[in-house]
């Protein structure tokens, strides 16, 4: 993109003169003319009132007025486009499941922002499946999740596992129990997240497996609202561990000696990377460290 001729424009135009311009620019006269020429052949238009004093014509001054600011958002915009390419700028689209979204990823978020101010994240939180889909077709550009199905387009690398422990309000008969098993739960009232989360599906896979049927399952949608329940004593629930740190009033936890260990959770790409830019790079790393740490 040439904006040399409007430059050279506005330098006639401050001076009063081709030939002062010429000088600033450090041009010889006849480039400065031919720029002016070619400007005003693709405008259509005389821009100058050619004699002793240079003048601007009424189309000039119109010209004149409007090329400011194109000059100004060209600049802005190279600005922009070198902050991009340096990794200082542009915006993120990233996916994460619960508890991750909720109690990991904004200590994580902090210093990136503090790092890359004009940096912009967006946050979807969903289960693995829908952030899996957002990300094959474009509609998210870095995921954080438990293990995805096996795809060609896309990039799964485990960072962690998300550890589980049962809650339980401290009356229940279960809470003085110094060693649990899955058989335990035999008849219990049983409180799940709804049937997309991952976390649910490993429960019931290892329920049964081990063949244990719970009294009663009560669905809460919300992950983080499971052990407010119960505090209320309506039921017992298997929670990632970090839900429950510091342990809520009322409750106990207790480890799962054949629960199966926690769910891995790691970094879902697209195979192509550099498409991100430099930031996305960032962030990736950044993710990384802290989720691995």
């Amino acid at each position: 993109m040439d904006l040399q001729p409007i430059k050279t424009f506005q330098t006639i135009v401050k001076h009063g003169s081709f030939i002062r311009a010429a000088e600033e620019l450090q041009y010889v006269q006849s480039t400065i003319t031919m720029q002016i020429q070619k400007l005003e052949s693709d405008m259509g238009i005389r821009l100058f009132e050619r004699g002793k004093v240079t003048r601007l014509t009424e189309a000039g001054q119109l010209f004149l007025e409007k090329s400011a600011s194109i000059l100004d958002d060209y600049e802005y915009l190279r600005i922009m486009m070198e902050d991009w390419h340096q990794g200082l700028a542009g915006l993120i689209r990233l996916g994460a499941v619960e508890p991750v979204a909720s109690y990991r990823l904004p200590k994580l978020l902090v210093p990136f922002q503090d790092r890359y101010p004009d940096v912009q994240v967006s946050i979807q939180v969903g289960p693995t499946g829908l952030l899996s889909d957002m990300l094959a077709v474009g509609q998210l550009d870095i995921v954080i999740c438990t293990t995805p199905e096996p795809s060609p387009e896309a990039r799964f690398e485990a960072l962690y596992a998300e550890q589980l422990t049962l809650l339980l309000p401290e009356s229940h008969r279960l809470a003085n129990k110094q060693e649990l098993l899955l058989k335990d739960l035999q008849g219990e009232r049983l409180l799940l997240p709804n049937k997309t989360c991952s976390y649910r599906n490993r429960i019931e896979s290892s329920l049964l497996e081990n063949n244990v049927h719970p009294y009663y399952v009560m669905e809460i949608s919300s992950m983080s609202a499971l052990k407010f329940y119960v505090q209320e004593q309506f039921g017992i629930a298997v929670v990632p561990s970090l839900t429950v740190d510091p342990v809520p009033k009322g409750t106990v936890i207790k480890p799962m000696k054949d629960l199966n260990s926690g769910l891995t959770t790691g970094l879902l790409t697209k195979p192509e990377t550099k498409i991100l830019g430099k930031a996305g790079i960032n962030l990736i790393t950044a993710l990384k460290e802290g989720l691995s740490a």
